[in-house]
């Protein structure tokens, strides 16, 4: 009875050194195989796919007289994304609907190999409106005296004011309500040019940009 005994516990002994054996992971919960650490590949491209820490250069196309919505589409089409505009003719309006507006100039010039993340910006003037020789320079602070606004944007003209002071814009044609200034040009201001700012009132009658001033 004895040796019965012994040899029946070296029959489970040995079985249960077979099924370890055919199936690993039933070695015990410390014994798990752990999964594959990801490895950078050959290229040492990111996820996205561009080669990471490089700069890629491409060719910005010409694309000075067309649609400002084209103009942006082609831009994208030769891998630049980083776009804005402005308005050629410095009276600060937005462009809010890209195909109104066509392109006067660009920066950097058109056929100039760059970096692809160089930030591409569009002079641009409505449709209908003449380009400029030049884009008319941004507005800048007036200083202690009044400058010269005539003909020129209304909203350019309270860019160039003291935040603080006090202004009155009237339709110089009709009664219309000024809600939005970069739509309106300056007809007449009051204090005039070469006056000095000293913190009084300020005011501008304005007519729409493509209107003639009475």
């Amino acid at each position: 009875m004895r040796t019965h005994r012994t040899t029946t516990l070296l029959i489970t002994a040995v079985g249960t050194l077979a099924l370890a054996a055919c199936n690993p992971q039933a070695a015990g919960p410390d014994d798990k195989a752990s999964a594959p650490s990801a490895t950078p590949t050959a290229s040492g491209k990111a996820p996205g796919g561009k080669a990471s820490g490089k700069a890629t250069t491409a060719t910005l196309p010409q694309l000075v007289g067309k649609g400002l919505q084209t103009a942006q589409d082609e831009a994208q089409a030769a891998g630049f994304f980083s776009l804005k505009s402005h308005d050629s003719l410095g009276q600060e309006r937005l462009q809010a609907l890209d195909r109104n507006w066509k392109v006067c100039s660009q920066t950097p010039a058109g056929g100039a190999k760059v970096d692809t993340d160089t930030t591409v910006d569009f002079g641009a003037v409505k449709l209908e409106e003449s380009c400029p020789a030049a884009d008319a320079p941004a507005p800048q602070p007036a200083g202690k005296t009044m400058p010269d606004f005539t003909g020129k944007g209304m909203k350019a003209a309270r860019a160039s004011l003291p935040s603080n002071a006090g202004i009155t814009v009237k339709d110089a044609l009709q009664n219309r309500m000024v809600l939005q200034e970069s739509n309106w040009k300056v007809c007449t201001q009051d204090p005039k040019a070469g006056a000095a700012l000293n913190g009084q009132p300020l005011s501008f009658t304005v007519v729409k940009t493509q209107e003639s001033c009475p």
